[in-house]
């Protein structure tokens, strides 16, 4: 057993070594693939954070009648989170906090500033912002909580019908950037597969004369798909060396780029997050598609 196993090495090195023009074309196909799948990771990736900073910006806001105790309406806010479990996230804002957060976003508006000095007193009322997962049904059915729970009489309105539109708007915006780009992914990716599968195709064809002369001589199906399955681990093993370091080098290269269009988010941190997740993917789908390639083609030499 052991004897035919390294018999099977050996003519998969060798195979390797005599075929390097096409070995180098399969390893740089699959490098290409890999670095595909792995584009696509890195995408996903982006996406997600990009859909969770939208989802967090937008939110509903309870406001609640002036004069409100403070007390009530943290009570009012654990009994939210009780009674809504889509909630994501709830905010108390006093009223001094508002007016601070006001002033300091139209600093510099004469006008408003003017407005302000009529009215005499801060004119905010009291509020909590509230966050869910960004389906517009959960924030319509929180809205509907606040209205008719045993608070209600404390608010003085809830503002998700004046922001109904450009939540369903987002909504539909961040579901059909993981819809569509989960379909391009597969559509991209299937093509890599056939141009890889083509491409180690034409290396097991130069070796067709010798897969139909050890098939007439009694050689085992193994015995013969073996050296193919070795060079198909080969081929994805290099290839994934390679796409590693394209990764490691371009997340760091990219990263500072990035942040500045999305502060919170760190291409470079994120490869090293995931890192070993990145692996499996590019390691598991190299050899993967190296070894399934090589049973396809050379099935066909076996039917001699």
């Amino acid at each position: 057993m052991f004897t035919n196993i390294s018999r099977i090495i050996k003519f998969a090195f060798q195979d390797f070594s005599r075929n390097k023009g096409v070995s180098i074309a399969a390893i740089f196909v699959l490098i290409v693939t890999i670095l595909l799948v792995t584009g696509l990771f890195f995408f996903q990736g982006i996406a997600s954070y990009l859909t969770l900073e939208i989802q967090n910006k937008i939110d509903i806001t309870a406001y609640f009648k002036e004069g409100t105790p403070e007390q009530d309406i943290l009570n009012a806010k654990d009994e939210i989170l009780k009674i809504s479990p889509d909630i994501k996230n709830i905010e108390y804002v006093s009223p001094d906090q508002a007016f601070q957060a006001f002033s300091e976003k139209h600093m510099g508006d004469e006008v408003l500033a003017r407005a302000l000095e009529q009215v005499g007193s801060n004119p905010f009322l009291p509020s909590l912002n509230i966050t869910t997962t960004g389906d517009p049904l959960q924030y319509e059915q929180v809205a509907n909580t606040l209205q008719t729970s045993g608070f209600a009489e404390l608010i003085e309105k809830v503002d998700f019908s004046e922001k109904k539109d450009t939540i369903e708007k987002v909504y539909s915006i961040t579901t059909n950037i993981n819809r569509y780009g989960i379909i391009i992914g597969i559509l991209l990716i299937l093509v890599a597969m056939l141009v890889v599968f083509n491409t180690i195709k034409l290396a097991v064809d130069s070796s067709k004369e010798e897969i139909a002369t050890m098939r007439i001589v009694g050689a085992s199906d193994w015995f013969i798909r073996g050296p193919f399955i070795i060079q198909g681990i080969i081929y994805g093993f290099i290839a994934f060396i390679f796409c590693i370091l394209i990764s490691g080098v371009f997340a760091y290269i990219l990263s500072p780029k990035l942040s500045v269009i999305m502060p919170g988010f760190g291409m470079f941190n994120y490869f090293l997050t995931n890192f070993w997740i990145l692996v499996l993917i590019q390691l598991g789908f190299g050899t993967a598609v190296g070894i399934l390639s090589s049973l396809i083609v050379v099935r066909k030499y076996l039917q001699v």
